[in-house]
Order: C-alpha cells, then structure tokens, then sequence
C-alpha cells in the first residue's frame, strides 16, 4: 500500500508539473494594436487624455491591454497622408483618428481596417459615411454637430440683448459642418443680419475682424473647429480690443472672456468614443455602428463680461446655466 501511495503522490507531481510546462509554454495572449493618428503629438494633443481615460474605464491598459501605435503630424496637415498610410501598413487591429482634419486621410489610406473617428465635422456631408444611422464602410464614430446648436445659440443671445440686431460669424468654410448655413436661417427667423467672417489660417483672423468693425456687427458667433481652437487667444484678444462680445460653442471660451458658450462637453465626447474603440475590437462591424451625436449640451455664462457690455442676463438663463463665471 505505501508504495502505491507513493506512486499516486508521485503521479500527481508529475500531472501538476506537467501542467504548469504546458501553461508555461502557451504563448501569452495577443494584445489588440489600436493605430492612434493624431494632428498634434501624443504629449500636447488636448483630448488624449480623454480618450486613454475612457480607454481604462473600460479595462483597456495603455501597454498592459492594449497597445496603442501613434503616427502624429506634429501640427503640420502635410505630412497626415504619408503617416496614414504608414500606419496602416503596420497592420493595427484598428485605427482611431481625431479630428475632421485628420480621419479624411485614414479614410482614404485603408477601406478594410475598422476606423473609429471623433470629428467636428459633419460625416455625411464630409463622405466619411453614407449616413449617421448606418455608416456603410469601415469608419464610424463620433461627432460634435448637431442640427440645432446654431439656432439655439443665436436665441439665448436674442434672449440676453433683444436689441441685437448684427451678428458675425467667424468659420472656417473648408470645416464641414452646417452651423454657418444654420444660423443664416435663424438669423432670418429672429430678424438678425448675419454677416460671414471667414478665416481660413490664423493670418486671416485680423482681417475678419476689420471686416466685422465695419459691418457694425453687435456680437460675433465662433463656429468651433481646430483652427479656433488654436487660435482661442487670439480671437479673445481681438474681440476686447473691438468691444464686441463672443459667442461660442465646445471649448473653454467662456473661461477666456466669451459672454457664453453652449454646446458638448468636448472630454465627455472623447471619452465616450472609447466605447466605440471597445465594441471594434470585440468584433463590432463599423458599418453597422451609429455614428451618435451629442445630446447633451453645457450653457456656460460669464457675467462679468455681460457687466462689460451691459448686458443683464435674465434670471432664467442662469438658472439653466452649467457654470456661471464670476
């Protein structure tokens, strides 16, 4: 009997080291490769953060669950159409691109490998996707635009001064979005004379605002994009040199001396685009994701610049408001 114990003991050593070899042996498992293209550089692009964030709310370790493979521009738009297509000659599981300005080029450099995109542009009219319910191609996402924004800006600033009367519009006209068009088609709802102020490089934004000076324009509406964005402090600047109040969309323009921003929260959008990265790589097909728009939108207020420019904010605005600034 001791020597069948001993050799059952000696059996099972064997089995339990047989075993742990074998698990020893598997390889580890595959880490899906996510190819991140990017304007900036993974260190000053504002929303990455954002993004790596939502990521790890997920279960998704930069390094450890995921591998994330940059190609970035480093500013300069020339060199997005030889990165993108370096990226996906190194063969990602998937490509995530931010930006209107960046997810044209990952779109054209690969119609198999699955692209997430988050944009301020609008998809449709951009033909990144044949439509925001079903995408049809390799690419979906996010996006900032939504179809009322424009006019609901102009009728909380109606609401504010019901005197105004000239509005300017600072845009981009190669930033595909609808806002400029939309609130054209307020203005003439509201009685208000909308004036283009189109800048299309940051030499342009001087000019725009000489232009706005001499059409008399009471209130100047930013149409958000990149180029804006960049350009924040400028445009602050020009616009307290002219006396003439902003009104804006994403972005921390209120902040910087607008009279009131109302639009999405632009690191609440990124982070929920991990979501998307997420059901990709567990197999989701892009073509069958909707690409959503916010429904969500942040009134922020300044009223010490509304004290600037004598403007009184009515008691119901700041009661709807997210952040009222001081």
């Amino acid at each position: 009997m001791r020597g069948l114990g001993r050799a059952l003991v000696a059996m099972i050593a064997l089995a339990a080291f047989a075993a742990a070899t074998a698990t020893e042996a598997q390889p580890p498992a595959k880490r899906p490769r996510v190819g991140v293209l990017l304007l900036g550089t993974p260190d000053t692009d504002p929303v990455l953060p954002s993004f790596r964030a939502g990521l790890r709310e997920l279960g998704y370790v930069e390094g450890k669950d995921v591998v994330l493979e940059y190609r970035f521009a480093e500013g300069k738009p020339d060199r997005l159409p030889d990165l993108a297509r370096d990226l996906v000659n190194a063969k990602p599981d998937m490509v995530f691109a931010f930006g209107g300005d960046v997810a044209p080029f990952a779109r054209a450099a690969t119609s198999t490998i699955p692209i997430v995109m988050v944009v301020s542009v609008d998809p449709v009219q951009a033909g990144l996707v044949a439509s925001l319910a079903r995408p049809g191609g390799n690419i979906t996402g996010v996006t900032f635009v939504s179809s009322d924004l424009a006019a609901k800006r102009l009728q909380l600033l109606k609401e504010m001064s019901p005197a105004v009367a000239r509005i300017g519009v600072l845009w981009n006209p190669d930033h595909v979005d609808p806002e400029y068009r939309e609130t054209q088609a307020a203005g003439r709802t509201l009685g208000v004379e909308v004036h283009s102020l189109e800048v299309r490089q940051p030499a342009d934004f001087e000019r725009a605002f000489r232009t706005a000076a001499t059409a008399r324009v009471e209130a100047i509406v930013v149409v958000s994009s990149r180029l804006m964005s960049i350009n924040r402090l400028l445009i602050a600047e020009l616009a307290a040199r002219q006396r003439v109040p902003l009104v804006t969309g994403w972005g921390a323009w209120a902040q910087l001396g607008a009279l009131f921003s109302y639009g999405p929260d632009l690191d609440v959008i990124v982070r929920d685009s991990a979501t998307y990265v997420d059901k990709v790589l567990k197999g989701a097909r892009p073509a069958e994701i909707p690409v959503q728009q916010p429904t969500k939108f942040d009134l922020i207020v300044n009223v010490k610049t509304a004290k600037t420019y004598g403007v009184t904010i009515p008691g119901g605005i700041l009661a709807r408001a997210d952040k009222i600034i001081e």
